[in-house]
């Protein structure tokens, strides 16, 4: 009888895989990469309060974000070409170059996976005097 129940089981087995019936999914693709063309301004004196900061570019996304260094700052004004930031004081406090980045985030996939991971900008060089 335990011969019988264990070649059922492996025929079940068998008709589920012929079946294609996979818990396989799709990894996220390559998300839309930004792309800043200038900074305005492209730079400002430290110590000052927070500061308004334009960046102007390409295939910005409606929730993209702005890292001013490791600030993550997000835009009061947002385009496909245009993003208006406030920049805290704080991240201004030295004197120094600092790198600016646009992120894209990702989207989530469905039950399969899918979606798309989140693209990173050039970093462009502010300078804080």
């Amino acid at each position: 009888m335990k011969t019988v129940h264990i070649v059922l089981l492996i025929g079940l087995m068998t008709i589920g895989m012929a079946c294609g019936y996979s818990k396989s999914t799709m990894p996220p693709g390559p998300g839309t990469t930004p792309v800043i063309a200038q900074l305005n301004p492209a730079s400002t004196t430290h110590g000052g309060g927070a500061f308004p900061l334009e960046i102007d570019g390409t295939s910005f996304a409606g929730n993209a974000f702005i890292m001013f260094s490791t600030t993550k700052v997000i835009p009061t004004s947002a385009s496909s070409t245009k993003l208006e930031a406030m920049i805290p004081g704080a991240a201004i406090m030295n004197a120094g170059t600092v790198q600016v980045m646009v992120t894209n985030p990702g989207t989530p996939g469905g039950v399969y996976g899918g979606g798309t991971q989140d693209a990173n900008s050039v970093p462009v060089n502010f300078t804080i005097n």
